[in-house]
């Protein structure tokens, strides 16, 4: 079930708030259960025959957290063996279904003989709450968990808004307000302003995102053989711009979803095209799995405490993991690669010239950064290496139109560029010239603007935002509703 649905939002999330919120008069437990049983139903929405690996994950998850806190206190040896089987299972889990071809098609290569691929389905999800859950484990061990209530948990894995793509949640910033009186009162100045949020995350998605990927296809799975220096850059920007509102499309659906149900989710994206420096994009890109991959590898691999180089194997060999969490194919090593080299070079220069302010450095390093951010996702779009090398390479040495010789001649032989120069204009002020929507709102439960909203304007605004998703999820219908690009990894 997809959030730019008219099945999801007119009839999913109502009956998922009247759930919780009528259960609540009962008891806080009541409405947990409710929410849970809402988010296991909309996984199940998908395809059923995954729902066992999710329940699988969960139950075992679940009884390997309270054998690690358990022991954790007068057995620690017998809580790490526990660690190291939950890290193995979970680990195996995502192996088997998510890379099992990968590996086997690459030994293939390697040992010289045929290998028919296994045809295994990927779980939607599985990455985002198996990662979920090794944090989980980890903090057991850790001795930093003391809930474990079985709905609690169950709901802080499956739920709803942030199961299929992200964010990557925290048991400590989750559970706690399962169990807060306030998260289970109504309240139509909170139900108002969540679903402003989700309406601005609609908009991106359906028109902003679905707009320009029209233009994304033609050069990536068509024609990158033969492309222009013009239409090699307005595919890679068309990307780069179709994945950044789809992301931050879902990011501020699943955040304003969340809100309607009195739960704050943390913020996973926060303009990262303004970044300044490599370091600075990975802190408002995908904020969730930047700050897993620190404080659940980099850290644990040694971080920054063993010297220079070290600290500069463990960025590379934690972006190269990053780049694999995303899908089984090469180009995604080679995109952690890159980004983990950017890394690297960004930390090298911060260390020999210090930090160092003034207006054109500024600049020049917001561009340095977006350009190899563009680079970066031709390799993390691209069917294969080689496909991403010759976008890269008509990118920065390709024919010019004067070049391009007989019937290939012309700006629109793959697509209209003149349209997606359009596109990208639209979208490049909006990304890099308005505030986004945490900005403008602020964070956490916003007590202010929810008591203004409670009253006649507070409905006013809730009819005017309905009768707007109402027409976006039209416009979502009319050109075939499609999926987010996250969904994918």
């Amino acid at each position: 079930m997809l959030f730019n649905t008219y099945s999801f939002f007119a009839l999913f999330l109502p009956l998922a708030l009247l759930a919780y919120f009528l259960c609540s008069r009962f008891s806080l437990r009541a409405s947990i259960v409710a929410l849970f049983l809402a988010s296991v139903a909309f996984y199940c929405y998908w395809d059923v025959s995954f729902f066992p690996v999710l329940a699988l994950s969960v139950c075992c998850n679940y009884a390997l957290g309270k054998l690690i806190s358990g022991r954790h206190a007068h057995d620690p040896r017998a809580a790490k063996r526990w660690l190291l089987c939950g890290l193995a299972f979970n680990l195996s889990l995502l192996v088997f279904f998510k890379y099992a071809d990968f590996l086997l098609s690459n030994l293939s290569l390697l040992t010289g003989t045929a290998h028919a691929p296994l045809g295994i389905r990927l779980p939607i999800g599985i990455s985002f709450f198996t990662f979920t859950q090794i944090a989980y484990l980890v903090d057991c061990h850790a001795g930093k968990v003391r809930e474990y209530k079985p709905e609690n948990y169950g709901l802080f894995v499956t739920y709803f808004p942030h199961l299929i793509a992200g964010p990557i949640i925290h048991h400590r910033d989750m559970m706690p307000q399962f169990d807060q009186p306030e998260s289970h009162r109504f309240s139509r100045g909170r139900l108002a302003l969540g679903l402003l949020i989700f309406t601005v995350g609609l908009f991106k998605k359906v028109i902003l995102a679905d707009g320009v990927a029209r233009y994304v296809g033609p050069v990536f799975d068509a024609g990158y053989a033969q492309l222009t220096v013009l239409e090699a850059w307005s595919g890679a920007l068309a990307y780069t711009f179709q994945l950044y509102f789809d992301f931050s499309a879902y990011s501020d659906m699943a955040y304003g979803l969340s809100y309607m149900f009195g739960i704050i989710l943390p913020i996973n994206f926060n303009s990262p095209y303004r970044a300044l420096s490599i370091i600075d994009f990975w802190r408002r890109w995908h904020i969730t799995l930047s700050s897993f991959l620190r404080d659940y590898l980099y850290i644990p691999l040694g971080g920054n405490r063993h010297g220079g180089v070290k600290r500069y194997v463990n960025l590379l060999l934690t972006m190269l993991l990053g780049g694999l969490w995303h899908g089984a194919n090469w180009t995604f090593v080679v995109w952690g690669a890159l980004h983990g080299s950017y890394l690297i070079v960004n930390h090298g220069l911060r260390h020999m010239l210090g930090e160092r302010g003034g207006l054109p450095l500024r600049c020049l390093g917001w561009l340095a950064t977006f350009l190899a951010v563009v680079v970066g996702w031709v390799f993390f779009r691209a069917p294969t290496v080689a496909a991403a090398w010759s976008i890269v390479h008509a990118m920065f040495a390709g024919a010019g139109l004067a070049q391009v010789p007989g019937a290939l001649l012309g700006v629109n032989r793959i697509m209209n560029v003149h349209a997606c120069l359009g596109w990208l204009l639209a979208c490049g002020a909006i990304a890099f010239g308005l505030p986004n929507v945490y900005q403008v709102l602020g964070r956490g439960l916003l007590t202010r603007q929810e008591a203004r909203l409670n009253g006649m304007a507070g409905g006013a605004l809730l009819g005017g935002l309905l009768l707007l998703c109402l027409l976006l999820l039209a416009v979502s219908e009319t050109r075939g509703v499609s999926e987010f690009l996250y969904f994918n990894f």
